[in-house]
């Protein structure tokens, strides 16, 4: 975490935290969701804004972690801003020739499982959480397990939250207010 970052939660330990106004979708890419795209829908249907600012998607990206109830979120000063998943809390991205693998926040991982879903997606297991693999990387994934390096185990896309202990929407669980 950044130390401005840590300074503002000592400064500001009681800030409200915010839902659904950021999204990550299956390539790794953040989105706004402003209260018109909100109101459209759920993030997998109404992603909203994609950010474009590199040092602003590098600053949420070193900030990017979860809490003890499974929410991913982005600390924000002293916000936590909780993050709507398309698919997982992380994407992987796959290096040549070596096979390394690198999370979408730029953190390197040595994966512990490798699972395929009935849609055919395929996400790696690391001591960071889940991550999807890249789409343009599934090629070089496919090639590791040719090569012995991963064996794939057959899952329901459904089931991942609760095994991994990550939570898709921290806003679908949080109740709507009428002001």
């Amino acid at each position: 975490m950044d130390d401005i970052v840590k300074q503002a939660l000592a400064k500001w330990p009681n800030v409200p935290h915010c839902y659904g106004w950021l999204g990550l979708d299956a390539r790794g890419n953040w989105y706004m969701r402003d209260d018109r795209t909100q109101a459209a829908g759920p993030f997998a249907t109404a992603k909203g804004s994609l950010l474009r600012h590199d040092k602003l998607i590098d600053f949420i990206q070193r900030n990017y972690e979860h809490d003890e109830a499974g929410q991913w979120f982005f600390q924000n000063g002293p916000q936590r801003v909780y993050v709507e998943l398309e698919a997982a809390p992380l994407v992987w991205r796959i290096g040549e020739p070596d096979f390394s693998v690198t999370a979408h926040t730029g953190v390197a991982v040595e994966p512990t499982g490798c699972l395929l879903d009935e849609q055919g997606r395929l996400y790696l297991v690391a001591p960071i959480g889940l991550g999807l693999v890249h789409t343009q990387d599934v090629g070089l994934a496919a090639e590791a397990i040719e090569q012995g390096r991963w064996q794939p185990e057959d899952v329901l896309a459904a089931d991942l939250p609760a095994r991994f202990g990550h939570v898709m929407s921290p806003a679908a669980g949080r109740a709507v207010s009428h002001a």
